[in-house]
């Protein structure tokens, strides 16, 4: 008999939610087994399995949905982007053929849909493993048994994974690397000047190093998925395995390896669905309140919080991505030690944080040493900046208190700034100024008028017309300050002022003038 579960269309929506995909039309109850899924391309012959969830990309009409459901055959469902076109002759269709037709929010993408499918359809259908990370102490433990020594099992930097018993009977070096988590930085580097870790991952078999006056001595192997290197497994032993003992250390790594990319797959998972989630909130449209209480979030008084790395100090993509999702990991667990009902997520390149906040007013403000603390604890490790929005009363409010985090965290950026929070109300001129900026790069607009001019003279003729004009500005008309700042005699000044008045048309006693120069320094940045 097969004990394996099922993964029934009804199980794939439930754990999905209706932000994601929802029913357009059933032929009933939407218990079909979902056995894997399929991209729709019309120029192909259909040749789909049994219970297949067709992605029907391009399909926007009632009448191409009756004619796929006509050539689907054993289908368990077919999705289409919404709004989807149901009328009475599709909706008989169903019924005749009994295949569901889905709606997916438009929102998300192909891409998105088809790795989120086949990553919840594996974790269905694979109960092997247990998913905690209890399992991995148990294994610790079995190999321990195993070997008769003290386990540990380690990810490809060293840090500890899970542990056995027995790590009293080691040495100082193993006791230490269990109390912190990670292999002390001297034990590391020894290993490494060493070449312990090239012939660990060289080999697919068990190694075993000699530590001298270190410590016990290690049998190591490396956990392996394919050619991909995810861990390893040390045992503190006093002398070299018997043969016996090396292929248990062998056929434990690959039982270990099968559980750390479940692990893997789980937390990805669980991870694009929380994102697709908190999207869906910080759009705010009529879908948001579901996902916020799918997501477990309070519903009022939130402020949006866009965290984002300083990638310029990157060289590596692989590692970019990894610091990105373990900083989102570590803005969760900040923002969730605040407030039970917030949540964070990854969306692209940027950590987003819903925080709910008490009244007591100041929110902002409040918000803001909530990122200021933030970026503190994780500074260290990695430099980012963190964007700040204005309060949203209720989730309608969010997508604005969304866009500010956005504009702050965009401000940020431009100045080069890292390791700082802002909030929107603090930089608000900046960011209009950005966003001044964007309309004229789009319209593709040039220095016009008195400025224009300045410019073109100063080109041609080496001046420093435009310098004296911003100096007069940035002085608010105060001429020695402004000669000051431009290092030349006061008198010169004003012989200069005089010439940019009459070369740029420029009348300096009109505001509206002054402002427009004004803007265009800013904008177009001469």
């Amino acid at each position: 008999m097969d004990a394996r579960p099922r993964a029934s269309l009804r199980r794939v929506l439930e754990d999905l939610g209706s932000t994601v995909l929802d029913v357009a039309a059933s032929p009933g109850d939407l218990d079909a087994e979902v056995t894997g899924v399929h991209i729709h391309d019309p120029l192909d012959e259909p040749s789909l399995q049994e219970g297949a969830l067709v992605l029907a990309v391009g399909v926007d009409s009632a009448e191409r949905v009756r004619a796929l459901l006509d050539a689907a055959g054993p289908a368990a469902g077919i999705v289409v982007k919404q709004p989807v076109e149901v009328d009475e002759p599709l909706r008989a269709k169903v019924r005749e053929t009994g295949v569901a037709v889905l709606g997916l929010t438009r929102a998300a993408s192909w891409a998105q849909v088809a790795a989120l499918l086949r990553s919840l359809l594996a974790e269905l259908r694979d109960p092997l493993l247990d998913e905690s990370p209890d399992g991995l102490f148990s294994l610790a433990n079995a190999v321990c048994a195993l070997l008769d020594a003290p386990v540990t099992i380690e990810d490809r930097s060293s840090r500890v994974l899970a542990y056995s018993e027995r790590q009293e009977e080691a040495d100082p070096g193993r006791v230490a690397t269990v109390l912190g988590r990670q292999v002390p930085e001297r034990y590391r580097r020894m290993l490494e000047e060493g070449g312990v870790f090239r012939r660990l991952y060289q080999s697919r078999e068990p190694i075993y190093i000699e530590l001298h006056d270190e410590g016990i001595n290690r049998a190591a192997v490396a956990v392996r998925s394919g050619d991909e290197v995810l861990g390893s497994i040390w045992a503190a032993v006093r002398e070299p395995l018997s043969e016996q003992r090396r292929r248990a250390l062998a056929d434990a790594a690959k039982i270990v390896a099968l559980q750390l990319l479940r692990q893997r797959a789980g937390a990805d998972t669980s991870r694009r669905l929380r994102a697709d989630l908190l999207s869906t909130v910080l759009a705010g449209g009529g879908d948001a309140a579901e996902a916020a209480g799918r997501l477990g979030v309070a519903s009022e008084r939130l402020c949006v919080l866009a965290a984002q790395l300083t990638e310029e100090a990157y060289d590596d993509a692989a590692r970019l991505e990894s610091d990105r999702q373990r900083f989102c990991d570590a803005l969760a667990l900040h923002v969730a030690a605040i407030h039970p009902k917030a949540a964070a997520a990854l969306v692209g390149s940027v950590a987003y944080a819903v925080l709910p906040l008490q009244a007591g007013g100041q929110e902002e403000a409040r918000a803001v040493r909530v990122a200021e603390s933030f970026l503190t604890r994780v500074g260290p490790r990695h430099a980012a900046n963190t964007g700040v929005g204005r309060l949203a009363a209720d989730l309608a409010e969010v997508a604005r208190s969304r866009a500010d985090a956005d504009r702050a965290l965009r401000v940020l950026r431009a100045r080069g700034a890292s390791g700082q929070a802002a909030g929107y109300t603090s930089v608000h001129f900046e960011a209009l100024l950005l966003q001044f900026s964007d309309l004229v790069r789009a319209e593709k607009q040039a220095p016009n008028g008195p400025y224009e001019r300045l410019l073109a003279y100063d080109a041609e003729h080496g001046s420093e017309l435009v310098a004296t004009l911003r100096a007069y500005l940035d002085a608010f008309g105060d001429v020695n300050a402004a000669a000051a700042r431009v290092h030349v005699h006061a008198n010169t000044f004003r012989y200069r002022l005089k010439r940019l008045t009459e070369i740029g048309g420029l009348d300096l006693s009109d505001p509206d003038a002054r402002l427009s120069v004004m803007l265009q320094m800013r904008i177009f940045g001469r």
